[in-house]
């Protein structure tokens, strides 16, 4: 399979204060080193690593074992080269090591995902439930089952799961409680608790460190940005039954004071609009939620589970549907509306439309760049680029199962230290 991200590159004055602060040479020559290979356009020799490292060879070969040892690293197949002498064999992250598992909770699906240390998505599983009228202890045992069968996936192709991320459309705290879902009903519930007292998830995720939670928009917005080399400032928006959007500013995910940045879903497009889920009135999601674009595309109560929705709108559209066509401009409207206010705001340049939003894009970014180009201050001079996520409507899960591969990249000595 292809590789989901590529890794940014290494700060190499960062990497040595980190290590340094960990007590040990030891951390830093690993971090050091496993960062460069990660981030290497193609694969490098331990002379080159050596050489752009500043550490000498024989410290470099010995780092390099211990990574090759604990399954971070492995010998890529020689290149072909002139002339007489035995090539270098480069190094790259190995793929039958650590992987990270990744799960998603949304309001008509789960998600489970296993994606390896060199970022390929090896597992991947939705079920398709409204979990609306389903309480918190019940969902999240259906998401525990979900985990467990992806870690007897992962470990049947030798994978060793390092940890889980779980994406929750929220707002979460820095302990794992989701303050708020709107969406699910959902008030001050302790996940992490309750997953750790669910005999299916703690045969999916024993031995490994305790559970992340995170705001799944933030997830996918982390996703995006390892998926595409190069990516320095956007705005990811999901667009599911609810609609959330992960903030990256200069390569960074941006959480605010609290971690819950990002509720685009909730900044009124209409003041005096129809009331929403979260107590406000004419939010964004009134108008440009899934449930809306159905309603106003004339499928409302035709039972499209979230994944074939967007398929069947872009079916539609495709074949000229006037109603499809008129509510795919009137949310683009919404959502372009909405947009032109955070570039106001935050100075970006591009606007990756992610979730159920993607295979729609070619109909929703007309009318979200009429807005941008009439509400814009700046539009005349400095154009704005909507296009479609690289990940799609898994960007959450593979974010989420990424974002604990990357930890063992930023922090090697960790991992060697269970083995």
């Amino acid at each position: 399979m292809t590789a989901v991200w590529h890794c940014q590159g290494v700060n190499r004055t960062a990497a040595p204060a980190g290590a340094a602060r960990q007590g040990s040479l030891r951390e830093l020559n690993l971090a050091l080193v496993l960062g460069r290979i990660a981030a290497a356009q193609r694969p490098p020799s331990r002379a080159a690593l050596a050489a752009e490292t500043g550490l000498t060879r024989a410290t470099v070969s010995a780092v390099v074992e211990d990574l090759v040892a604990g399954r971070l690293v492995t010998e890529a197949a020689p290149t072909p080269r002139a002339g007489a002498g035995r090539p270098a064999r480069g190094l790259v992250l190995a793929g039958d090591g650590p992987a990270g598992l990744g799960l998603e909770i949304n309001v008509d699906y789960l998600a489970a995902c296993v994606v390896d240390l060199a970022g390929e998505v090896r597992h991947h599983t939705v079920h398709r439930a409204d979990l609306r009228p389903v309480s918190p202890g019940d969902a999240l045992g259906r998401l525990a089952r979900l985990a467990a069968r992806a870690r007897a996936d992962a470990e049947a192709q030798g994978l060793t799961l390092a940890g889980a991320a779980l994406g929750v459309p929220g707002l979460v705290d820095d302990t794992g409680l989701v303050r708020l879902a709107p969406n699910l009903g959902w008030h001050d519930v302790p996940v992490p608790e309750l997953l750790a007292g669910h005999p299916a998830l703690t045969e999916a995720v024993d031995g490994v460190p305790a559970l992340v939670v995170e705001n799944e928009a933030n997830l996918a917005a982390l996703g995006e940005l390892h998926a595409v080399a190069g990516s320095g400032s956007f705005l990811h928006i999901s667009g599911e039954v609810g609609i959330g959007a992960g903030i990256v500013l200069d390569g960074a995910l941006f959480r605010g004071a609290r971690g819950w940045s990002g509720e685009i879903g909730h900044i009124p497009v209409r003041p005096d609009g129809p009331p929403c889920r979260c107590g406000g009135r004419g939010c964004l999601e009134r108008y440009a939620g899934q449930e809306a674009i159905l309603s106003a595309a004339g499928l409302a109560g035709a039972d499209l589970p979230a994944d074939t929705a967007p398929t069947r709108l872009a079916e539609l559209a495709g074949a000229g549907d006037p109603a499809a066509l008129h509510a795919l401009h009137e949310a683009g409207t919404a959502i372009g509306v909405t947009v032109a206010s955070v570039v106001n705001l935050l100075d970006l340049d591009t606007i990756v439309l992610g979730g159920g939003y993607a295979p729609l894009t070619e109909w929703l970014r007309p009318p979200v760049l009429t807005e941008i180009d009439r509400r814009v201050l700046t539009a005349a001079w400095s154009p704005v680029t909507v296009r479609p996520a690289t990940l799609g409507a898994t960007a959450a899960a593979v974010g989420a199962a990424g974002s604990v591969v990357r930890r063992i990249i930023a922090r090697p000595a960790g991992w060697l230290a269970r083995l």
